[in-house]
């Protein structure tokens, strides 16, 4: 049995009910069960958090899956929160010992601290940004992809817990051109993701 740890960032604020992300859990529901082999524990950033049961659920876990819209090139303020306060508290608790330097040569091995080593991460993002606006010539994010550009701290923060990284898979336009169809589109599409890396 894989144990997976799903984080749900969708977070409910001013035109945002974070239904996209909650839909994208329900898939992670339906595919990660005990007949298919795996254990799943789920931790919404809309409820109330326990901060020790946050950091077990780290070390618990083979695979963390993070779910979060991109607000203003970044993650939801929430989101944010929770891991500046789980990730901390998690300082010699089983997530991090340092990081990773020693006192005789503090200008090398940064970052190198982390105690999740052997386990993935896996993230997924949801924009109003169409595709194109990443690939295209002379287009708003001048060719950068996602993981390269917005993510790569988020990343980074990853791989300060020692977490090495599955494919991720990124969703876009989903605001302004989401209705029915496109959304069982999105949802085949990131089931297909599921089973190419977990079957």
């Amino acid at each position: 049995m894989k144990n997976i740890f799903v984080i749900n960032g969708g977070k409910k604020f001013a035109h945002s009910g974070g239904k996209f992300n909650q839909t994208i859990v329900d898939v992670d529901t339906d595919f990660f069960t005990t007949k298919n082999g795996f254990n799943l524990k789920i931790t919404d950033i809309n409820q109330p958090y326990n901060l020790t049961e946050e950091i077990e659920k780290f070390i618990w876990a083979d695979v963390i899956i993070y779910h979060f819209p991109a607000w203003w090139m970044g993650m939801p303020y929430a989101l944010k929160e929770y891991f500046d306060k789980v990730l901390t508290a998690g300082h010699q608790k089983g997530l991090y010992r340092s990081d990773g330097r020693k006192a005789e040569n503090p200008a090398i091995n940064y970052g190198t601290g982390g105690l999740l080593k052997g386990k993935t991460y896996m993230v997924t993002t949801t924009w109003n940004a169409p595709e194109t606006a990443f690939t295209l010539p002379d287009e708003f994010f001048k060719e950068t992809s996602v993981d390269d550009g917005i993510l790569f701290g988020f990343h980074r923060m990853n791989a300060f817990l020692a977490l090495e990284p599955l494919k991720s898979i990124h969703f876009h336009d989903v605001e302004k051109n989401n209705g029915n169809e496109q959304v069982q589109t999105h949802m085949t599409n990131y089931l297909t993701h599921l089973k190419s890396i977990f079957k």
